[in-house]
């Protein structure tokens, strides 16, 4: 026909148009994270390299009141519960985001009186509209895609607080035993400088000794109850943070051990690339990356056409029983094509602008990745030194304490003066408290190594 070879010309020059633009739209990227990261080939810090990383790290301290506690805070956490509001609310919307590929029906029924004409009268209907986007080039899949994404980094994210949690809870543990520990220490020492000073007055009133020594030792002693006191609220406010992790009133009732657990033997740190695919931070990062790549690889494919599905039918009849009679309905069916040409630039600034969140997110997944290194190669090498310090610290415990004793026998054979037996107290109980805190620091590093490997509760 002669309308048809004049349409083909047209025709031949919109699909050269839409090959064209098709082709101008670069797909997502494959994103590689070792390619990315880089790591190294094993651990700096460690001593060997193994493939099998520590996993489950709270029953390595067999302690059945931390996993209890720890147990008590994953269940009932306002935060973690949360965070898990985040998981559902970001694949509900992936769900929205995706129904656009769907086709979007609605129906309206109604009735419509006319009383202009001098008998009135009625009409029921029962219309439907229907729309329908093809999504031809992927633009709404892409779309989708990054909605899915994003959901898959919150579900990460929610997994990452489990484990924070988990950690902030044994951590806090570990220091309200600490800090009842350091009580309990500052205590002794006030008893034993009382000691002291029922000597002093008890040589004072013989004329053995100077006025000024016993001002001496009572400064001491009131030095020392403060120090209690300290401790006794550093108790309380390790306490009630602990409570609230819980989920619990901050009522400053919990109850806990009185000593300190060993720490875990020596766990196997694996291999950096592995940490890539285990550590949630670092799985999230990846995915918001990936999501980025598919809203530029959206953005890009709303340059190009748009074709539309429309439908509307139903029946209209004053009969309500009428409207099921197919005889009655009418319907109508359209396709349209909508191809952008001037947009003020609109469309483009989104390009670039999904390009510039993408720059972000990769330059963001590098940091975290350093940082996750950073974290594993910093709790590895602690250890080592943590372990010496505590060996140390152990070895000036013993000789403070013997030295003490010393010094309580030649004060009291007048061999040596107040200041230098009071010396050898302070130095006693800051060896103890020192001590006392590298123990704690061990346990915290281990668990800080654990949550750096990525390790599940």
């Amino acid at each position: 026909m002669p309308g048809n070879e004049k349409l083909l010309p047209d025709l031949r020059i919109l699909i050269g148009m839409i090959v064209l633009l098709t082709a101008s739209c670069a797909t997502t990227p494959e994103r590689n994270a070792i390619d990315m990261a880089k790591p190294p080939a094993q651990w700096t810090s460690a001593a060997t390299a193994s493939n099998q990383i520590a996993t489950q790290w709270l029953s390595a301290f067999a302690d059945p009141t931390l996993t209890e506690l720890v147990q008590d805070a994953l269940n009932r956490n306002y935060d973690l519960k949360a965070a898990a509001a985040r998981v559902n609310s970001a694949q509900e919307q992936a769900r929205i985001d995706g129904a656009a590929r769907w086709p979007q029906l609605y129906f309206a029924p109604g009735y419509q009186r006319d009383a202009l004409t001098a008998t009135e009268t009625g009409a029921f209907d029962a219309l439907f509209t229907m729309s329908w986007e093809i999504d031809v080039w992927g633009r709404i899949k892409a779309a989708q895609q990054a909605a899915g994404q994003e959901a898959e980094a919150v579900a990460a994210d929610y997994y990452g607080a489990r484990l924070s949690l988990a950690a902030r809870t044994a951590q806090s543990y570990f220091e309200l035993i600490e800090a009842n520990l350091q009580a309990e220490v500052a205590e002794q020492s006030i008893k034993d400088r009382r000691t002291i000073v029922e000597l002093v007055r008890g040589r004072f009133a013989r004329g053995l000794t100077r006025g000024l020594d016993l001002r001496l030792v009572l400064t001491d002693l009131a030095n020392a109850e403060a120090q209690l006191a300290g401790s006794r609220n550093q108790v309380q406010i390790v306490t009630r943070r602990l409570e609230v992790l819980l989920g619990r009133y901050p009522g400053n009732s919990l109850k806990n051990r009185s000593t300190l657990p060993a720490p875990p033997a020596a766990l196997s740190a694996g291999l950096p690339s592995e940490l890539l695919t285990r550590r949630p931070d670092l799985i999230a990062a990846l995915s918001r990356l990936q999501a980025a790549d598919s809203r530029v690889e959206s953005a890009k494919k709303t340059l190009l056409p748009r074709i539309t599905l429309t439908a509307a039918g139903g029946t209209s009849s004053p009969a309500l029983t009428e409207l099921i009679d197919p005889r009655a309905a009418a319907w109508n069916l359209a396709m349209g094509l909508a191809q952008p040409i001037f947009t003020g630039g609109r469309l483009k600034a989104g390009i670039r602008l999904n390009e510039a969140h993408t720059e972000e997110a990769f330059n963001q997944y590098q940091s975290t990745t350093l940082n996750a290194f950073r974290e594993v190669e910093q709790a590895l090498s602690a250890e080592q030194w943590l372990r010496e310090q505590e060996q140390a610290l152990k070895e000036a415990v013993e000789q403070t304490q013997a030295s003490r004793k010393l010094a309580v026998y030649s004060y009291r054979q007048g061999l040596i003066e107040i200041l230098t037996l009071l010396d050898s107290y302070r130095s006693t109980l800051n060896a103890q408290s020192a001590h006392l805190s590298v123990q704690r620091q061990l346990l915290s590093n281990r668990i800080a190594l654990y949550l750096a490997l990525g390790g599940g509760v």
